[in-house]
């Protein structure tokens, strides 16, 4: 069904028509737990954009009354593609099924496309697998994490952001941050004349020419002014505070190895992005360029992207985006690999992830080891209003939910008031040029 005339805000799975089977109940196979009465009636997306951006939410429903689970399914890029994979793929396989059988589930609709992963399937795959863990914790009464093994810590540390044009500018917001409890803050250096990424436009008429992608990449500008800035900051703010900078995958290695050098004297707890996915063999030679610690992976759709570098001790932190890498069931067992060789976890966590992802992330991240930073967003008052529970940092740390399942829930009606913007519209951050015209990595 659809109920706006525009784009559809909430999609359902279709009704088998008659004398169509839409899923093979699981026990005729007599394999997989035949016995158990709580099963999957059926998968509904919303499509919503409090916080601006377009998610896409999966919620799971049980012949139990009142008893059903929700995730996230959210890439702003490409967000009818994904409820569509939900909607006229994946739902019709699980109707019936036992919405305990989590991991036979997962493998089963991994397996279903025969051309599996990629952004779009996994980002589908996740909605259902998020949820089916949330109803797990709502029929066991334990919220998540208790059923990962129980806490490993109290909460999880988080960053913030901030951004500006001087070095002055951004260490004050930095000073800021630390004053409202966080010890882990990103900064972004917005550099004159290019297009930066993770600044905010001084005036509105910049506001335009971003929007309109008439600034350009320049790669030269970012590598003379970028470093020399983020020294000054950490002269400015001193050590009592770890920095964070997030290239986003827009230097070759060569550019990226000269950024290594320079950015020595900011002593940063790490640099994120530093590499595009296409280009992750060249980050063991990062090592010997600088000490900075690397951070990568929040592109990435496979384990097998992560193991690799896991193996030659090429990073030092995993960004892990739940929804991007099939749910919690697939980003949990690349957790497990990350323990094993000593690299640390900094789960994708910006407001593109719904709450539903957010809790996802904290759940994760209380019950593991390896666990390191959490990056947060400041959701708006709008998205605190259509996810009640939402978490929210205090003191710059996530707590857990103590409630079943995600401790989150989704008010429809409030959904409602926010519509998603039409294809394209909020991807224009993502059409950017180098500055001889090519297109260049957003």
């Amino acid at each position: 069904m659809t109920t706006s005339p525009d784009l559809p805000f909430a999609l359902t799975a279709p009704e088998p028509e008659d004398g169509v089977v839409l899923a093979r109940a699981p026990w005729d196979t007599g394999l997989i737990d035949a016995d158990d009465t709580v099963r999957i009636t059926g998968v509904t997306t919303f499509l919503t954009a409090p916080q601006g951006c377009p998610y896409v939410i999966v919620r799971v429903e049980t012949n139990v009354p009142g008893l059903y689970g929700l995730g996230c399914s959210s890439d702003p890029q490409r967000t009818l593609a994904i409820a569509s994979v939900v909607n006229d793929y994946l739902a019709p396989m699980i109707i019936g099924r036992p919405a305990a059988d989590i991991e036979d589930i997962h493998r089963l609709l991994l397996n279903g496309g025969y051309w599996r992963g990629g952004s779009i399937a996994n980002n589908a795959l996740a909605g259902i697998d998020v949820a089916l863990w949330d109803i797990a914790g709502k029929r066991a009464g334990l919220p998540l994490h208790d059923l990962f093994g129980g806490r490993a810590r109290d909460g999880a540390s988080a960053y913030t952001h901030v951004d500006g044009f001087t070095a002055r500018e951004i260490a004050d917001k930095v000073i800021a941050a630390t004053e409202r409890g966080y010890r882990h803050v990103r900064v972004q250096v917005a550099v004159p004349g290019t297009d930066t990424y993770g600044t905010a436009a001084k005036d509105a008429a910049e506001e335009r020419r971003r929007h309109l992608r008439e600034d350009r990449w320049d790669s030269l500008s970012y590598l003379h002014h970028v470093p020399r800035v983020l020294a000054e900051i950490r002269e400015l703010v001193g050590d009592g505070v770890e920095l964070l900078h997030d290239s986003h995958e827009r230097l070759t290695p060569a550019q990226a190895r000269r950024f290594m050098a320079e950015i020595e004297p900011a002593r940063l707890f790490f640099v994120e992005d530093l590499l595009a996915p296409e280009d992750a063999d060249h980050f063991a030679e990062m090592r010997l360029a600088g000490s900075t610690p690397l951070a990568v992976g929040e592109l990435y759709t496979e384990a097998s992207q992560y193991t690799r570098l896991f193996t030659t001790r090429s990073i030092d932190f995993a960004r892990l985006r739940i929804p991007t890498l099939g749910g919690l069931t697939t980003t949990r067992k690349i957790l497990a690999a990350a323990e094993l060789f000593g690299v640390r976890s900094a789960p994708h966590g910006p407001g593109d992830v719904s709450p539903l992802g957010q809790a996802a992330n904290v759940a994760m991240n209380v019950s593991s080891h390896a666990f390191g930073v959490q990056e947060a967003a400041g959701f708006r008052e709008a998205t605190l209003e259509v996810f009640p529970g939402a978490p929210v940092a205090r003191e710059g740390v996530l707590y857990p939910s103590t409630e079943p399942g995600l401790g989150v829930d989704f008010n429809e009606a409030a959904a409602r008031k926010y519509p998603v913007t039409a294809p394209g519209q909020h991807d224009r951050w993502a059409l950017l040029r180098a500055t001889d015209g090519a297109a260049q990595r957003p």
